[in-house]
C-alpha cells in the first residue's frame, strides 16, 4: 500500500485517538482472544455482562479475519473525540453505506452472517440497531473501568510519537510505528504481509486531506481502512500494552497516609460519623488549633461537609471522602 504525499502533506499529518475505534477493536477479542494476551484480564471480568447485551450482533461486527466496516471506524474529528460525538457520526451514516461497508467486510453476501444478512435488508433501522449496540457495550463493559486505563496508554503513546518526531524525523517517526512502514521522502510505503486476511493494493494519495495517525490497543501492525478513498489514516500498534495486564496495587491504610499525611489521613478516618474540633483534639490529644487547619484543608479539597449547631461545627466525610477512604 503506498500513502502518496505533496508539499505540506507532511505538515499536515498529525496524531489522535478514538475512543469508539477503541470499542470497536476491542471485539475482536471475541473472535481470536489469544492474539491480545494483555486482555485476558479484562475479558474474564466482562465476559459474563455481554449475555445482557446484543452479542449476536457485537459478534458480528467483526469478520473472522478481523476486519470491521469502515463506517464503524470514522477518522476522529480532533486528537481525543469523545465516545458519545462519534457515536452519534455513525448514526449520521447513509443507509447505503452501511450494507456496502458490511460487504466489503465479508467480502461475499454469502459470508454475511445471518443477522447481518437480516439486518441490511433494512440499513437505516439496522444501523439504529448496530449504534444501541455499541452504546450499550460501551457503558456496560467499557466507559468507567476500563477505558482510563487505556485512555492513558494512548496519550503516553502520543507523548512519545511527538518526541520521535521531533529529534528525529519523519522517517524514525514512521519505522518506529510498525517495521513494515518505509518512508521514502514522498511516499510511505506499507508492506502487508503476516496479516489474517490479505488487503488490497491501494495507491492512497493525502492530496491536502491530512494524514491521521491512530495509536490502537487491538492491532499487532499498521491497518487502515478498507475503502481507500475515505479520509486517509493509519491505526498503529499503541506503546505499553502490556501494562494493561498489570493489576494495580491494592489500596491499604498506607497509601492514604503517603497520599494525605498521618495527621489528615488519621481525621478523615475518623470522620465516618460527625464530629467537632473540640471531640477530634480530644481523641487524638492535640490540640484544637491543630486539628482546624487540618479540617480546613480536607473542607476545601471537597472530602468533607460541615454544619453549625449553635457555636458547634460538626464535620463529617462526603462521598468523596468515602470513597478515597475506601
Amino acid at each position: 500500500m503506498e500513502f502518496r504525499f505533496v508539499v505540506d502533506d507532511l505538515a499536515s499529518t498529525s496524531f489522535a485517538y478514538s475512543p469508539l475505534q477503541e470499542a470497536v477493536f476491542s471485539l475482536r477479542c471475541l473472535h481470536d482472544p489469544a492474539r491480545y494476551p494483555h486482555h485476558r484480564p479484562w475479558l474474564r471480568r466482562f465476559r459474563p455482562r455481554l449475555e445482557s447485551l446484543d452479542r449476536e450482533l457485537l459478534t458480528a461486527l467483526v469478520a473472522p479475519w478481523l476486519w470491521v466496516p469502515d463506517f464503524l471506524t470514522p477518522r476522529p474529528s480532533r486528537a481525543r473525540p469523545a465516545f458519545a460525538d462519534e457515536l452519534r457520526a455513525v448514526r449520521r451514516t447513509p443507509p447505503g453505506t452501511v450494507a456496502a461497508d458490511f460487504r466489503a467486510t465479508y467480502r461475499t453476501d454469502e459470508a454475511l452472517p445471518p443477522v447481518v444478512a437480516r439486518g441490511i435488508a433494512d440499513p437505516a433501522a439496522f444501523l439504529d440497531r448496530v449504534a444501541d449496540a455499541l452504546e450499550a457495550y460501551w457503558h456496560t463493559c467499557l466507559g468507567d473501568g476500563w477505558w482510563p486505563r487505556v485512555q492513558s496508554i494512548l496519550e503516553a503513546d502520543l507523548a512519545h510519537q511527538a518526541r520521535v518526531l521531533a529529534e528525529q524525523g519523519a522517517a524514525a517517526l514512521f519505522a518506529g510505528l510498525d517495521p513494515r512502514l518505509v518512508w521514502t521522502g514522498d511516499q510511505l510505503l506499507l508492506e502487508r504481509h503476516g496479516d489474517t486476511a490479505p488487503w488490497p493494493t491501494a495507491d492512497i494519495r493525502i492530496a491536502g486531506r491530512g494524514l491521521v495517525l491512530i495509536p490502537t490497543l487491538f492491532a499487532r501492525g499498521a491497518q487502515t481502512v478498507i475503502d481507500a478513498s475515505r479520509p486517509p489514516m493509519l491505526v498503529y500498534p499503541a506503546r505499553g500494552r502490556a501494562v494493561l495486564s498489570e493489576a494495580p496495587p491494592p489500596v491499604t491504610d498506607r497509601a492514604l497516609v503517603r497520599l494525605l499525611g498521618r495527621p489528615r489521613a488519621r481525621l478523615l478516618s475518623l470522620l465516618a460519623e460527625p464530629a467537632s474540633t473540640t471531640e477530634l483534639a480530644h481523641r487524638l490529644d492535640v490540640t484544637p488549633g491543630a486539628v482546624s487547619q487540618h479540617l480546613a484543608v480536607l473542607y476545601d479539597a471537597g472530602l468533607l461537609s460541615r454544619t453549625r449547631a449553635g457555636r458547634t461545627v460538626r464535620y463529617r466525610r462526603t462521598s468523596l471522602g468515602d470513597a478515597l477512604c475506601r
